[in-house]
């Protein structure tokens, strides 16, 4: 049983990701501070040049939902402490860049009037809050600088920063539906961040909202944490039976996923991924009972990148004509077969819907494609793109296989190379 609140993001399977920020000046990924030990001095010229001439939100929310993404999560704040959104809590912020205004802001409104959910980013980590521990962090950006081999900073005093603008966030901006804090490391996990507190703060302020898992607590504990989150996030990988808890039960879950190799803006990256391992990769993820969030990495002037265009484009024209094995489906109960996945609708009560599978053939095989255990069950085969008649044909040969139903293409090769999707429709 699904509740009210997790039911949305079931249903919806398919979201975007943004990073976003100063970072895509030099271009280097969202972690260059981080890589290359940039001091706050060196890193400043940056912000000094942030001028986004280009955003327009309303055209990243309409490329969204053609691709038929149904949600999207941006980053308000990275590890490098830039704000894109206008805090009363520091001056590094959007507002003070030449940019000169509130860009999340502007990210809300035009996501909520495409109809999408909205949900922020918010980094755990800060290299560039004074109080934030740099002596024995081994992740901060001058952990080997000499000036600060005795910085311990002063934990307490940058938690209650993060709280104030979690808050900003959670106030400012009308309904947000999803809050995805990162990261938790070492010590810093848990009651470091008086994740407890931060967790009530964030229910009453947003009583539907869903929280992440990566403030520091175990979610597939049978009792887990208040902290532990509403859904799993694995990342840079789907996982092999989706997510379980201790007692081998379905989590809710989502894959994040980069279509290059960074998750920030990297002008020499041009690993992308084809429009086919996207889909292949988004039906693994709900066959398993997850979602998929890829993520785009706009450039400094606030554009998508070409090839990111392009790819979700492709993507969106396969999810027109198949969007409905996708959205408020899920794992369907039946071992994996040899050419590919199976989805399968869930019913408002969480149950499933025994009416109708998908086949996802992504291989074709030699022959017809054997569809084990379905002989005698199948009341009509369609085509989901056109939903035009599938044969259900019996070969010659098949006497060996009685149980078995097999689907007849009258081509060697597959009406879509992508992953041509059958409907069956059952007895």
């Amino acid at each position: 049983m699904t509740t009210p609140t997790i039911s949305w993001f079931q249903n919806a399977r398919f979201g975007l990701f943004i990073h976003w920020g100063i970072y895509a000046v030099p271009a280097r990924g969202e972690w260059v501070k981080q890589v290359e030990s940039i001091t706050d001095h060196d890193y400043q010229p940056y912000f000094d040049a942030f001028d986004p001439i280009h955003y327009d939100p309303h055209s990243w929310a309409r490329t969204a939902k053609a691709a038929g993404m149904q949600y999207a999560v941006m980053t308000a704040k990275h590890h490098d402490g830039f704000c894109l959104f206008d805090s009363q809590y520091t001056d590094y912020k959007a507002t003070n860049t030449l940019a000169g205004r509130d860009l999340i802001k502007e990210y809300v409104e035009a996501f909520r009037a495409e109809g999408l959910k909205v949900g922020f980013y918010y980094s755990l980590l800060d290299w560039h809050h004074p109080d934030y521990p740099i002596a024995g962090d081994s992740i901060h950006p001058m952990r080997n600088h000499p000036d600060f081999k005795g910085h311990v900073g002063n934990l307490p005093g940058y938690v209650d920063y993060l709280h104030n603008q979690v808050r900003e966030l959670l106030t400012n901006y009308g309904t947000i539906d999803i809050i995805w804090f990162d990261f938790s490391y070492d010590n810093m996990r848990g009651e470091a961040w008086r994740a407890t507190e931060l967790v009530e703060m964030t229910r009453q302020l947003q009583p539907g909202i869903l929280i992440d898992n990566r403030l520091g607590g175990n979610i597939r504990a049978i009792e887990p944490e208040v902290y532990a989150g509403d859904f799993a996030c694995p990342e840079q990988i789907i996982p092999p039976e989706g997510v379980l808890n201790e007692a081998g039960q379905p989590l809710p879950w989502e894959a994040c996923i980069t279509l290059n190799d960074h998750w920030g803006y990297h002008a020499q990256d041009q690993n992308w991924k084809s429009s086919k391992t996207v889909i292949r990769a988004l039906v693994e993820c709900v066959s398993k009972g997850g979602n998929l969030l890829l993520n785009v990495g706009p450039t400094a002037k606030g554009e998508f990148p070409e090839e990111c265009t392009r790819i979700l484009g492709e993507v969106g024209g396969w999810m027109h004509q198949n969007g409905a094995s996708i959205y408020g489906c899920g794992n369907a109960g039946l071992p994996k077969p040899e050419w590919g996945r199976w989805t399968r609708c869930v019913q408002k009560d969480g149950t499933q819907n025994d009416n109708v599978v998908y086949a996802h053939i992504l291989e074709r095989g030699i022959g017809p494609v054997n569809v084990r255990g379905f002989e005698g069950k199948v009341a009509r085969a369609l085509l989901l793109a056109d939903a035009s008649e599938i044969r259900l044909q019996r070969p010659w040969n098949s006497a060996e296989f009685p149980d078995d139903a097999f689907i007849t293409f009258a081509s060697a090769d597959l009406p879509n190379g992508n992953d041509t999707v059958v409907e069956l429709v059952l007895k």
